[in-house]
């Protein structure tokens, strides 16, 4: 049994939220005047260009009536797997430690 299996694939939380955007019958522009954003900041989230900030977060939660931790934490394990994605010595790391345990 391994310690670390492999993470399944995880897909940019703007994915998530452009779907809730539409669920809602609002375009990009009307998200981004209820957020009080550029539509052009708006845009590069929903379609996972840009990363949700804590701040961005906050404001995403006040719209949707969510938690501001749920969109946090959507995009932290986002980004930990694409860094793990764009590290191959993590295996060998990982080997060492066994190896020296």
């Amino acid at each position: 049994m391994s310690l670390n299996p492999k993470p399944f694939r995880r897909y940019p939380p703007g994915l998530v939220l452009a779907e809730e955007v539409r669920s809602r019958g609002w375009t990009q522009t009307q998200f981004a005047s209820i957020l009080g954003r550029p539509v052009q900041a708006v845009n590069g989230i929903l379609n996972g260009k840009r990363e949700i900030t804590p701040e961005t977060a906050l404001q995403i939660a006040a719209a949707l009536g969510t938690s501001a931790e749920i969109w946090v934490d959507m995009e932290s394990k986002y980004r930990l797997w694409l860094a793990e994605q764009k590290n191959p010595s993590l295996e060998g790391i990982r080997e060492r430690s066994r190896l020296a345990s």
